[in-house]
């Protein structure tokens, strides 16, 4: 990059009936150089609000997490591109901070943020979710979605660091309901992927499991300081790890 030269930067957004989140997302980052919103055949009014703010709305099936996360990235033209989902958003601080490093020139070939979430109406400051480092502004060329579905990661073929200033909000939940039911989904597409991968469950794992996990996030990281709130985050984690045994032993049984 010459002297003065500004680096330009796309953003990239995946999405599918995202109409209560997505335009809180785009408002965030509309100071980018482009946008790229992968809609995933969405029924509600998704596309529509995404073409307020950009030209490159690309509407393509549904692939999994990583593949239409992967195919995201390959969209955007700028050598740098900061990743986000549809129930996230940039806070003016974070944003500030991205652009200090892009006029500076990176040092780095990718950058780690911290996830704040909002969470029944109050921002979680501790229970496991906070600071949650997430690599999300990368090197394009050096970069791509790995780990596995659901629990995807932005792995980077270089050197990282973590941005101290500034938090990428994220609006995880609507309401019990909806964390409940996320959890029921994502707890089957877990215990699938542990199952191929030859992992298998005993009544060990879900008894004692669910256990260390509460007491983990409730003790050791600190979840009691968020009230009640941190109670029913770690009760629910608790119960995500039971669920995700459970349905790996009864698929042990069924398969």
């Amino acid at each position: 990059m010459e002297s003065g030269e500004k680096m330009k930067i796309s953003v990239a957004i995946i999405a599918y009936n995202e109409e209560h989140n997505i335009e809180r997302a785009l408002r965030s980052v509309a100071w980018a150089d482009e946008i790229v919103v992968v809609d995933s055949q969405s029924t509600d009014r998704t596309v529509e609000i995404c073409r307020r703010y950009t030209d490159n709305v690309v509407v393509h099936p549904w692939q999994g997490h990583i593949p239409q996360k992967n195919f995201a990235l390959a969209q955007a033209t700028n050598e740098w591109v900061l990743s986000i989902d549809a129930d996230e958003e940039v806070s003016p601080e974070l944003a500030n901070s991205i652009k200090t490093i892009l006029a500076q020139g990176p040092e780095f070939d990718g950058y780690a943020v911290k996830r704040k979430v909002f969470y029944l109406g109050k921002w979680v400051k501790h229970s496991g979710w906070y600071p949650d480092y997430r690599i999300r502004l990368v090197k394009k060329e050096n970069a791509c979605w790995g780990g596995e579905s659901v629990h995807d990661v932005l792995e980077v073929n270089g050197s990282t660091t973590k941005i101290r200033d500034g938090d990428l909000f994220h609006y995880t939940y609507r309401d019990l309901s909806d964390h409940i039911s996320k959890i029921n989904s994502y707890t089957t597409i877990m215990a699938k992927n542990k199952f191929e991968a030859c992992k298998r469950a005993c009544w060990c794992d879900v008894v004692f499991r669910p256990i260390l996990s509460f007491f983990k996030k409730y003790i050791f990281q600190l979840g009691f300081l968020d009230g009640f709130h941190g109670l029913i985050i770690c009760v629910l984690a608790s119960y995500y790890v039971f669920l995700k045994y459970l349905k790996l032993w009864e698929l042990q049984r069924t398969k």
